[in-house]
């Protein structure tokens, strides 16, 4: 008996784990053989690969296929490699692909707290939280909180050049890690993060829970997927829930629940929530006449502790990881970083040797530098959006189900000799007006997206990021140290971004008794990176 019962759960425990394996072969898409109840993700989860890794690997695995069949775990999912199928999902038929991948799919109430933010949310939430926060991030804006991001890039100045004075190598990875959530404490919330020289400041301690992906978080993620829907309860980011809680009512304390005129992200959260119910047309639910409801939403503190919590996230990680991968790339093209360091001398002359929003805007040599880190490396590795409707890919005479997923490998993609000459090298003048075809790239060249879900804070990141790459480069060059690794290795442990094996390590010196020359006009080699 106890053998017939054993027998049983076996066969019920293999059959669950294989019921969706022939998803993919039904429809005559090419995929690698699943295993049960790993799908083709068991190097995601043994730890061996990062998500983005792991999706990267299918799509080099078939270079002459549109899209690539992929099991996560028993869930079928679509890799897509072809420009004009990531058109269709991002912008042509945006009303079938407007969700995030979510863990599990979780939808409506299943949603854990924290990830009923602009960035994570779907449908009508999303659309009423993309127009309640979008002012935020306006040019008027922007320019209204330049003075807090050039404070911060002074620190960041202070801070290295006391690092130098030791002489050992630096972790340009930890210390742009600093600069960025200084500037989002200062720029999102109003506070001093202190990151840049408190090794146990609470932000510092709040990213590490944010990003790390430890035993508890890898269950989590495994029992979402197996059994979506059947564990609400289960919250992946539930250990900064109640933190983020309370420092978002004890902001609001601190400001009379009104807003303070800093012009900062809490204060655009603030406004929303004083004005009451916002309202759009709906983008899931229809009038018996065909015609869109009527939405609406008022903020709480909970969704606003979520929209801090994706300020925060999206805005620290992604900055500390391409500014400090643009330095990395720089102290190994030395000619390069030259030709950076004399634009960036002859603007500052120019601008009182002040850092300020025309200041950056003129350095357009720095930004394509700092645009083709982000095509070498960019921060986040992958894209997905989820089905929310049956769908037929026209041009392939493929249909896929409601709550498959889709995923777009921008690692991949910026890195394709298919579309890209000579991927390898370091070459910051293919961004220049007389090479870079945005038509062309505008769905091959994705470090913020694209579409209606492309990042609300692309310029906000860029000009950040500029200007802390500004403040390094005016003051100090960066060499290899010599235990640095020209190509770094990812994290497997990767979560939500690309994340480096043992950081990133450099040798700052500071510029001693240089001269404002002109910007070189000659073109410099480019090197391999």
């Amino acid at each position: 008996m106890i053998f017939l019962i054993l027998g049983a759960i076996i066969t019920f425990v293999y059959w669950y784990s294989t019921r969706t394996f022939s998803y993919w072969r039904n429809r005559g898409v090419k995929h690698d053989p699943p295993v049960p109840g790993l799908g083709n993700n068991a190097d995601q989860v043994f730890a061996r690969k990062s998500m983005s890794q792991v999706i990267e690997d299918v799509y080099w695995r078939y270079p002459n296929e549109k899209v690539v069949g992929f099991y996560r775990l028993i869930r079928p999912e679509l890799v897509i490699r072809d420009p004009d199928v990531i058109k269709s999902v991002f912008t042509s038929d945006f009303q079938y692909f407007y969700a995030r991948s979510h863990l599990g799919c979780e939808s409506g109430d299943q949603v854990e707290p924290l990830r009923r933010n602009m960035l994570v949310a779907e449908g009508d939430l999303w659309k009423l939280l993309r127009q309640g926060c979008s002012p935020a991030f306006t040019i008027a804006k922007l320019k209204a909180m330049f003075p807090l991001i050039v404070e911060r890039a002074e620190r960041l100045q202070e801070r290295t050049l006391g690092l130098v004075e030791s002489g050992a190598a630096i972790d340009a990875r930890d210390l742009m890690d600093r600069f960025t959530m200084d500037f989002i404490g200062a720029c999102g919330l109003g506070i001093d993060a202190t990151a840049l020289n408190d090794d146990n400041s609470p932000f510092r301690k709040l990213g590490e829970q944010i990003f790390h992906i430890g035993a508890r978080e890898t269950i989590i993620y495994m029992i979402k997927e197996l059994f979506p829907g059947k564990f609400p309860f289960l919250k992946y980011f539930g250990q900064c829930e109640k933190y983020l809680l309370h420092l978002v009512r004890e902001i609001q304390k601190m400001r009379n629940n009104t807003p303070s005129g800093r012009n900062d992200f809490v204060d655009m959260l603030l406004e929303m929530k004083r004005k009451g119910k916002i309202e759009v047309e709906s983008m899931e639910r229809q009038k018996p006449d065909g015609t869109p409801e009527r939405v609406s939403m008022e903020l709480d503190d909970m969704l606003m502790a979520a929209n801090v919590f994706m300020f925060f996230g999206a805005g620290y990680e992604t900055s500390a990881n391409s500014t400090s991968f643009t330095l990395h790339a720089l102290a190994y093209n030395p000619d390069i970083q030259k030709k950076v360091q004399q634009e960036i001398d002859m603007v500052l002359a120019k601008n009182e040797n002040k850092l300020s929003w025309d200041a950056i805007k003129e350095m357009q040599y720095l930004e394509w530098t700092f645009k083709e880190g982000l095509r070498m490396q960019p921060p986040v590795g992958h894209i997905g959006r989820t089905c929310k409707k049956k769908y037929t890919f026209e041009e392939l005479g493929l249909t896929i189900d409601e709550g498959v997923r889709v995923r777009i490998s921008v690692q991949a993609l910026h890195n394709d000799p298919l579309y890209w000459d000579k991927p390898e090298e370091f070459r910051p003048e293919r961004f220049s007006p007389d090479e870079f075809n945005e038509t062309r790239t505008k769905y091959i060249y994705l470090p913020f997206g694209t579409g209606p879900r492309i990042c609300a804070g692309e310029r906000l990141g860029i000009m950040q990021s500029l200007a802390g790459l500004a403040a390094i480069l005016s003051r100090f060059t960066v060499e290899p140290a010599p235990n640095s690794t020209r190509k770094p290795r990812i994290d497997p442990k990767s979560n939500l971004t690309q994340g480096v094996v043992g950081g990133l390590p450099l040798i700052f010196k500071e510029r001693k008794n240089f001269q404002t020359v002109p910007l070189l006009i000659e073109e410099f080699p480019a090197r391999s990176l």
